[in-house]
Parts: C-alpha cells; sequence; structure tokens
C-alpha cells in the first residue's frame, strides 16, 4: 500500500481516536477535577506507550530528538489542561471544534513553507477540511457562542498546533519514545499545578474506566498522528486529525443528547467532501 494512502488512514483513525478520548473526558471532568482527570489519563496513556515501545522495539532516538518530544510535551499538557477546562464548563459542540481549527492552521502553514504547495486538489481538500472544520464550531444548541466559551479552546488549539508540528519534526527519527518524554513532562507538569492547587486525587471509581479511556485514545491518536505525518504531509495529516470534533460531536449527540445545529451537519458534509478530495488526489 502507498504511503500517502496509509498517511490518510492513519490520519483519519487518528482523527476517530482523539476525538473519542475528548469526548470520554470531557464527560469525566464533569464529575472530577480537571487537573486529576488529565493527569490519570496521561498516566494510562505513558503505560500504553512503554508498552509498545518495548514491544516493538523502537530504538532509543538521540538526546535532541528526547528533548524535542519533552518541548512537545510542554505544549501538550497545556493544550489539554485548556481543553478539558473548557469541556468542563462549556458545550462540547463548541470547544472540541473552535480547538480543532486553530490546531489545524498552524500545522499547515509551516507544512506548506517545509513541503511546497500542495496539488490543487489536496489544496482544495485542505480548504474544504478547514471550512467543516469552522462550520462544525457553530454550536449545538442553537444558542450563540459566549466569548467565554471561545478564551479556553483557543488557548488549547494554540498549543495543540505548536505539539502537531513538533511531533512532524521527531517524526522520522522515532515515533514512541519521543512521546513518551513528552508525557513524562506533561504528567510531571500536571503533578506540580496539583500539588500547587492543593486538589486531592480523588476520582470517583466508576469513572476510572472512562478515563483510562480517555487516556489510552489520547496516546494512540498521537502515535497515529506521528506514523501519518511520516508518511504524508504535515499540513494533510493535521487537517485530518483536526478533523476529530466530528467525533466528539457525534458522541455528544447519541450519549447526551445535544442537538446539533443545520450549520454543524453542513460542516460534517464538507468534511466528507473534503476526505474524498484528499484521497482521490
Amino acid at each position: 500500500m502507498k504511503s500517502d494512502v496509509l498517511a490518510f488512514i492513519f490520519g483519519l483513525i487518528s482523527a476517530a481516536s482523539f476525538g473519542t478520548a475528548d469526548f470520554c473526558g470531557g464527560f469525566a471532568t464533569k464529575r472530577n477535577s480537571v487537573f486529576s482527570v488529565i493527569l490519570i489519563s496521561q498516566v494510562f496513556g505513558l503505560v500504553l506507550l512503554i508498552v509498545l515501545a518495548v514491544v516493538l522495539r523502537e530504538n532509543v532516538p538521540s538526546a535532541e530528538t528526547i528533548l524535542l518530544g519533552a518541548l512537545a510535551g510542554i505544549f501538550g499538557a497545556i493544550g489539554l489542561v485548556a481543553l478539558y477546562r473548557g469541556l468542563a464548563i462549556g458545550r462540547m459542540s463548541v470547544v472540541a471544534p473552535v480547538s480543532a481549527v486553530i490546531a489545524a492552521v498552524f500545522p499547515v502553514i509551516v507544512g506548506i513553507f517545509i513541503e511546497g504547495i500542495p496539488t490543487y486538489g489536496h489544496l482544495v481538500g485542505l480548504t474544504l477540511g478547514l471550512c467543516a472544520i469552522w462550520n462544525l464550531a457553530g454550536g449545538g444548541s442553537g444558542t450563540p457562542i459566549h466569548r467565554y466559551e471561545l478564551c479556553l479552546p483557543v488557548a488549547a488549539g494554540l498549543a495543540f498546533g505548536l505539539f502537531f508540528i513538533i511531533i512532524d519534526q521527531v517524526s522520522s527519527a522515532a515515533i514512541l519514545w519521543p512521546l513518551v518524554a513528552a508525557r513524562i513532562v506533561s504528567i510531571t507538569m500536571l503533578s506540580s499545578l496539583i500539588t500547587i492547587r492543593r486538589d486531592g486525587i480523588k476520582p470517583v471509581m466508576n469513572q476510572l474506566i472512562i478515563i483510562a479511556t480517555a487516556g489510552f485514545f489520547d496516546a494512540g491518536g498521537n502515535v497515529l498522528f506521528a506514523l501519518a505525518t511520516r508518511l504524508g504531509r504535515l499540513d494533510i495529516s493535521a487537517t485530518l486529525t483536526s478533523l476529530y470534533p466530528a467525533g466528539t460531536v457525534f458522541l455528544a449527540w447519541i450519549v447526551l443528547k445535544e442537538r446539533l445545529s443545520l450549520r454543524q451537519w453542513f460542516g460534517v458534509l464538507i468534511g466528507l467532501v473534503a476526505l474524498v478530495l484528499i484521497a482521490w488526489t
């Protein structure tokens, strides 16, 4: 199978994985401390990444690659805190899409500068993909989007965009160990924040499965994105991965009965057209 086809597939599965992780994480934060949920989910994700690295026998990369992975972990932690806090106090169908469109813009711009302008079909697909994410941000309750609902997802999007760019730079050398370094740094940062805030780590026991699921899917999304950007272009991989709000919105619609607006359904349709264009070209 061609590398660009695999990159397309990995990007799509990464989006589904991140969408599921954000839904589970956002659901858990409505009943538990945001920092506790993120920290515990990160620990579960770290365990998964270490197991994969050992089982697959990935070679330990250079110190520079590990340090870049650690830097990505800083931005990843900032993004997760901002995103999950936003999901806890705002509407899932607004917060997740807004953070995604911001996270996609940075890698698209950097990808074009580094790898050149993509083909016409890819360029149209990228444009439609960004439009799809934007329309998905229309809100699910039919009420206006308030300014307070945008601050946290915008901050999360900026941080995630930088995370994507850094992971793209290290994915050619290694995938799992840089992500392990990123997790260790994010766990350290979150532990420090919890200590400073004196928040207790006391999740409800029946929420641990949901939190663990969020951690596993988040780690899986990171691995799949790294694979996608290793095999394909950064801008296309980031756009595909940033379609994850479709998964979050879909789960919020099915499980929480959040109503989708006509604009959001239109965003889903545009997203499907974008996927066809990117795959076809």
